[in-house]
């Protein structure tokens, strides 16, 4: 089974992804902070991280490095467009999801990241 690692602050989102994935038999470990999210990464191995983009404590874009530096595939998830444009960001290395999302939109881009690892 596949352990996926979701990093979101929003309550009732984190729960509806969580289910989700549950649904779709993955094993699911959650976190709502980017402190809770890079200290679980560093304490357990996943094969992907789902994060949100804006965490109240910092970017998830910083997890979704540290995930891909220890060969773990991330996605990003947002409801802020804007930070597709940032040219800091290199937006190539992560499969980014625009919230709001759908259950499908969510399955693909996760079934995608693994068929990329594989």
């Amino acid at each position: 089974m596949r352990r996926i690692l979701l990093v979101e602050d929003d309550p009732e989102l984190r729960l509806l992804v969580e289910h989700v994935l549950l649904d779709a038999d993955y094993e699911v470990d959650v976190g709502e902070t980017l402190v809770d999210g890079c200290l679980r990464l560093e304490q357990a191995a996943y094969d992907l991280v789902v994060a949100d983009a804006r965490l109240a404590d910092g970017s998830g874009f910083v997890l979704a490095r540290l995930a891909q530096a220890k060969g773990v595939a991330a996605i990003i998830m947002t409801g802020y467009a804007f930070v597709l444009n940032d040219p800091a960001l290199d937006m190539s290395r992560y499969d980014v999801l625009l919230k709001p999302i759908t259950p499908e939109e969510l399955l693909t881009s996760i079934a995608n990241a693994f068929k990329e690892r594989s």
